[in-house]
């Protein structure tokens, strides 16, 4: 019996990643943007999130979005909305379960508004990987004065 020795193409630590986060996103049960994060250290997941209203709450996919009913542009008047952002579910949810995160890393499919970013940051995440764009130029100066590493993540040809 002959064993294969062709090596198969591994994604990488970031594609990895970002992909799961991707997969996260699709659980959203917002209507204009839905938005994966997860929180990875030593390689390790550790918490997820997407976006959508808190456990109990009517979702947005039946009831309607506020934000469109107010007519509120992306990026602007967060408080104004019935969801929660992915980033933050996802930091909720390693305190829930008591799940250590200092030092660690957020993958996110979009990046992070000012709320997300103040919270992250005060959370003690060293690293944000993000892949789409978001209209919030203050987060991306408060993450800069933070001295948060913040990376843009680059889908290749293998990853389409």
């Amino acid at each position: 019996m002959s064993q294969d020795t062709t090596q198969t193409s591994r994604p990488s630590w970031d594609e990895y990643f970002m992909s799961i986060a991707t997969q996260v996103a699709d659980r959203s049960t917002c209507i204009r943007r839905h938005v994966g994060a997860i929180i990875v250290k030593d390689k390790r997941l550790l918490a997820t999130g997407y976006n959508g209203v808190p456990v109990g709450v009517e979702h947005c996919t039946t009831r309607g979005c506020l934000r469109d009913q107010m007519g509120i542009p992306s990026g602007e008047r967060h408080e104004l909305c019935r969801g929660t952002h992915a980033e933050q579910n996802a930091l909720l949810q390693a305190a829930r379960y008591g799940t250590p995160i200092d030092g660690a890393t957020v993958y996110c499919t979009t990046q992070p508004c000012i709320q997300c970013a103040k919270m992250l940051i005060n959370a003690g995440i060293k690293e944000i990987v993000f892949e789409g764009g978001y209209p919030d130029e203050l987060a991306r100066e408060l993450l800069g004065e933070a001295g948060m590493q913040v990376r843009v993540f680059e889908r290749t040809e293998k990853d389409l």
